[in-house]
């Protein structure tokens, strides 16, 4: 972009700065400026029309340096662009396509988009009809997932939200997709702890972080998650998965809340201005599954994350992103506290299209085990009052903690949707009857499940017509499955 007086004396108008409410700038002139135009300050610094009044326009500033009353500006006739490339893989960039370190030279573009653009209409689209494994046993069996779904994390601070978003795009980058992070005014501290996983993991090829800090304009932050996005577009284009995480939306509405006020935007409910609801639909109706010429289909994955407080699920920005997505996992703090990972509470969470994704045996179990969690549940409220169990009621509770020790995962940890399915047929059929088998065997099938004559195995074990079927292949093959399981 070129310089304040390349631009006034192209246009032949400049205008003037006549009051600041940081990052709103209220200014005159520009008579032939647009909404959405970038302006550009005679000191360098960037802006965006947000309002046009007749006294004047008012611009919301990307930038923390001083713009000082009198200041003059000139219009660019140009509007929010992002540079496009392979590139940008393997790094950590700003909202406008600029490396965070000050070091590393601009990346070359092979080509410019609008960082805010409209969803794609019906007719770009087709139905969600390939499963998304996270690698994580729980969400993968009970709650399953598809490719192009719109899935919401939320819960309390420090329950688990971040982990469970990264082990999800470790599985993903595994079969091949893109992974791309939006930090949205998160801590400079947690920034670099995402830019160690991506380095350490070897995962620079695969995998982008879009960031800013708490320290950033509010403007800038503001525009993080939409840059991500069309970012993911992109790589969307050329025939790729990916899967995008946004962490998270309710510091993303508080910021744009903050210069919505300043700007004087009438307030809505919580003083959040009333389209707050149109911004975050705009934004995470772009995710889906989409037609793609060159490869038939290609999904963009999107996972806002969203904090609670104290596990309130009717907070305004909270219940907004739960009618916008295709469903919810809920970390519950008291789930946390009981010591189960990841500490998600299976009967609050949902997923609306990951289901269709299931083949019958997959929807069989997730039958079973929602049937088994409903009895067990009532069964462990009721015995709080000292009721004496009946035979049957023990043996599901039996059954119900082996499960739960199964789908107890540590953080880092993913499992091959195979291996998760395996695991909890040989703790159905109660070949593996405690804790020390169940953590033995997945430690084993884990370690041998990288060899591909142990994975084509695992993968024949799942040929059957239904559970029944799934099952009898378990028992047919009792001794290739216990070699597989001993060290």
């Amino acid at each position: 972009m070129n310089d304040y007086q390349t631009y006034s004396q192209k246009f032949q108008e400049y205008g003037e700065v006549t009051e600041i409410n940081y990052p709103i700038i209220t200014a005159v002139g520009l008579p032939s400026a647009k909404l959405q135009e970038i302006v550009l300050f005679e000191n360098g610094e960037k802006g965006q029309i947000i309002t046009l009044l007749e006294e004047g326009m008012k611009i919301m500033l990307f930038a923390r340096n001083g713009i000082k009353i009198g200041s003059k500006l000139a219009r660019t006739d140009s509007y929010l662009m992002v540079p496009l490339s392979a590139e940008l893989l393997g790094n950590v960039i700003t909202p406008l396509g600029d490396p965070i370190d000050p070091k590393i030279p601009p990346f070359p573009a092979d080509e410019y988009r609008p960082i805010d653009t409209p969803p794609a209409g019906i007719s770009a689209r087709q139905k969600v009809s390939q499963p998304l494994s996270t690698g994580i046993a729980l969400v993968d069996i009970m709650i399953p997932l598809g490719k192009g779904q719109k899935q919401l994390i939320l819960g309390d601070r420090k329950t688990g939200k971040s982990s469970f978003a990264l082990s999800a795009l470790k599985s993903q980058m595994e079969q091949g997709a893109i992974a791309i992070y939006a930090a949205v005014g998160k801590k400079k501290t947690d920034i670099k702890a995402i830019e160690e996983f991506m380095e350490q993991g070897g995962y620079k090829k695969q995998m982008l972080i879009v960031a800013t800090s708490g320290f950033d304009s509010p403007g800038l932050i503001f525009l993080t998650p939409f840059t991500a996005m069309t970012i993911a577009e992109y790589f969307r284009d050329q025939g790729k998965d990916v899967v995008i995480i946004f962490d998270d939306l309710l510091t993303h509405a508080k910021f744009y809340r903050e210069f919505a006020l300043l700007a004087q935007n009438f307030p809505g409910r919580d003083s959040y201005p009333g389209d707050i609801f149109y911004v975050h639909a705009r934004l995470l109706e772009r995710a889906g599954n989409f037609k793609n010429d060159k490869t038939g289909q290609s999904s963009i994955s999107g996972f806002p994350i969203v904090e609670t407080q104290d596990g309130d699920l009717t907070g305004y920005i909270v219940s907004n992103l739960m009618s916008i997505t295709d469903g919810h996992i809920f970390f519950d703090s008291n789930v946390f506290a009981e010591g189960r990972r990841p500490a998600i509470n299976i009967p609050l969470s949902v997923t609306r299209v990951g289901k269709q994704t299931q083949n019958t045996i997959e929807k069989d179990i997730n039958r079973e085990l929602n049937s088994l969690f409903s009895v067990y549940e009532k069964g462990e409220n009721l015995s709080h009052f000292g009721s004496e169990m009946t035979e049957s009621m023990k043996s599901i509770f039996n059954i119900g903690e082996k499960v739960y020790t199964l789908f107890n995962q540590t953080a880092g940890v993913t499992m091959p949707k195979e291996v998760s399915l395996v695991l909890f047929a040989l703790v159905w059929l109660n070949i593996l009857n405690d804790t020390q088998s169940i953590e033995t065997a997945r430690k084993n099938i884990l370690t041998k499940a990288s060899q591909e004559d142990s994975r084509l195995f695992l993968r024949s074990l799942l040929q059957a017509d239904n559970f029944n079927g799934f099952l009898k292949n378990i028992k047919d093959h009792k001794d290739l499955v216990d070699r597989l399981c001993k060290g």
